[in-house]
């Protein structure tokens, strides 16, 4: 079993500025061409795993703002679960025509491998230089890829109806009651599957054996497990998201969650161009916006992701806290090949199917 903790393993983070942040953009007749060859292409195609259509229009704007883009440019986006963005991708590399520009998924073993394969366009945004610790980390590859923003499942419940006290991750069987907990379904989702193989590592598979007798709900939208909670259609959720513990307890629910003494799968949100993007000016410009420190805040306040940037701090850091502060379960995302995921596929099947 190997853990590292967030300083030794990543990144750390600094304050946060309230003025508008100026966007690194290299040179001034790079910044300028780029800009000219999106306002010519007029829009951009982006799937993203995470955000809510609501962020995505908060980063539409201050995009269109930042490069001084015309109102009529549009950012079409789409929101898809990671087996969808997976299998579209992989269509469209296979037919060599891209219809999307950029895509967010929390499957670095995959992207990498595309990357290797020369299927994401290579682009040195001028962000990437305060995104060193996420490259020496293995969470992303310079010149292909960081993440817009990391994120984590960790045992949730609603404070309004349970009073639980879960210090770890061994302390959930015990609360459960049958047919009445979520868990994230990881025979579709890239993202529970890591976690999944990550948690195995430092809980073994007996501890699954556990759960999977008392007959989960198996769900794969973060969002209707968190409102499942909010319904007391369930009364647990073994890998709730922090992000919807915000989003609800904005409109004015009360989920509450742990970070497990054992530690947590941090799944970084890898943002990278397709080759064949159709618009590679617009697409080069949204990735270093959406690094920027602008963007950075706007992702951690409405859907609690963790920043990889330098000197940036969460606004919101009981629901995406600084991650130094946090105990991570080590994944060797590079080491891993999909092949690996695979069998650990399979072997979820035989743990839940038995």
């Amino acid at each position: 079993m190997r853990r590292r903790s967030f300083s030794a393993g990543l990144l750390g983070l600094g304050a946060l500025t309230l003025a508008r942040p100026a966007l690194a953009q290299g040179t001034n007749e790079n910044r300028a061409k780029l800009i000219e060859g999106a306002r010519r292409e007029g829009s951009l195609s982006y799937w993203d795993t995470v955000i809510q259509p609501e962020t995505n229009d908060a980063l539409t704007e201050g995009f269109r703002k930042a490069y001084d883009l015309p109102s009529s440019f549009q950012v079409n986006y789409t929101l898809s679960n990671t087996g969808n963005l997976v299998t579209r991708v992989e269509q469209e590399i296979a037919a060599q025509r891209a219809t999307i520009d950029i895509a967010s998924i929390a499957s670095p073993t995959w992207v990498f491998e595309k990357v290797e394969g020369g299927n994401i366009l290579e682009y040195h945004s001028p962000e990437y230089e305060h995104y060193g610790r996420v490259f020496e980390a293995s969470m992303g590859q310079k010149g292909y890829f960081a993440f817009n923003g990391a994120y984590m499942f960790v045992p949730m419940w609603n404070g309004d109806t349970q009073d639980f006290k879960v210090a770890s991750w061994r302390d959930v069987p015990g609360l459960l009651k049958p047919g009445r907990f979520s868990l994230g379904d990881a025979t579709i989702s890239a993202s529970y599957l890591a976690t999944f193989m990550g948690l195995r590592k430092v809980l073994g598979d007996d501890y699954f054996r556990e759960l999977a007798k008392l007959k989960p709900n198996f769900l794969v939208r973060s969002e209707q497990i968190a409102s499942r909670l909010v319904s007391n259609q369930d009364m647990f959720a073994v890998f709730g998201q922090p992000t919807r513990a915000l989003q609800n307890n904005e409109r004015g629910a009360s989920l509450k969650f742990a970070h497990p003494n054992e530690g947590v799968v941090l799944m970084p949100q890898c943002s990278f161009i397709l080759k064949q993007a159709p618009h590679p000016n617009a697409a080069k410009l949204w990735i270093d916006y959406v690094l920027s420190p602008e963007a950075q805040a706007i992702l951690a306040k409405r859907e609690a992701m963790s920043s990889g940037r330098a000197a940036f701090q969460s606004p919101v850091p009981d629901y995406a806290p600084n991650i130094e502060g946090m105990k991570l379960v080590d994944l060797d995302w590079r080491a891993l090949s999909t092949e690996d995921m695979q069998k650990a596929r399979e072997d979820w099947r035989k743990i839940f199917s038995g």
